[in-house]
């Protein structure tokens, strides 16, 4: 008569124990693995100008941020100097709007925090069709795709002249010309010219042109 084995229970326990950790280790790695594969960008406020509602963003260039510095200086004043204000909205509005390296799809246009409020609707929907079309997703951050990054914008006030826009007409518009410098030349707008409305407080664009104002 054959003896019976007898069961290891504690090599049997080993093993179990053994297997429960390769499996809780395999899952954490996908666990790992899909986070970092979904995980989105997320864009930060640095600053705030609340008395205008100009944000500064984490994600804004070198040069942007620059300038985003002398409106706040500028705006903190006791007494706001107008043709330097009007002057940083306009280098400010095109150095954000033609900055496509930054723009985590087509719908983050950018400078419409300077466009007149009752165009800024209009304006996207025109970026999107236009400049912002081929803007791929970038929202996971492996976006392969050369874009536009701007250096500098130079500004040159043209005139101050009658500007009807709507029902409103604003007597002493500003009409600047810009020329726009990029890190690598793709082809994009290097010059135009804008226009400028006082509403209320503030300073907005109203229009741009491709063409420069003699």
């Amino acid at each position: 008569m054959k003896k019976k084995r007898k069961l290891n229970v504690k090599r049997i326990a080993i093993v179990i124990i053994l297997l429960i950790l390769i499996i809780a280790g395999t899952f954490l790695a996908i666990g790992k693995l899909t986070n970092k594969e979904t995980k989105t960008k997320e864009v930060k406020e640095l600053a705030n100008i609340k008395a205008y509602g100009y944000t500064l963003k984490d994600n804004a260039t070198a040069y942007y941020k620059k300038l985003f510095k002398e409106l706040e200086k500028t705006l903190n004043e006791k007494e706001v100097d107008e043709e330097k204000y009007a002057s940083l909205v306009a280098q400010m509005f095109i150095a954000d709007f033609f900055n496509l390296d930054n723009k985590i799809s087509k719908n983050d246009v950018g400078g419409k925090e300077f466009v007149y409020s009752n165009y800024q609707t209009d304006f996207e929907k025109f970026a999107m069709d236009s400049l912002y079309k081929s803007v791929e997703n970038d929202v996971y951050g492996k976006r392969n795709q050369t874009l536009p990054e701007v250096t500098n914008v130079t500004v040159s006030k043209v005139k101050n002249e009658s500007y009807k826009y709507g029902e409103n007409t604003d007597e002493n518009a500003y009409i600047y010309n810009f020329q726009t410098e990029y890190k690598e030349d793709l082809g994009y707008q290097k010059e135009g010219s804008l226009t400028l409305i006082h509403n209320g407080k503030k300073i907005e664009v109203a229009s741009m042109s491709e063409e420069s104002l003699t």
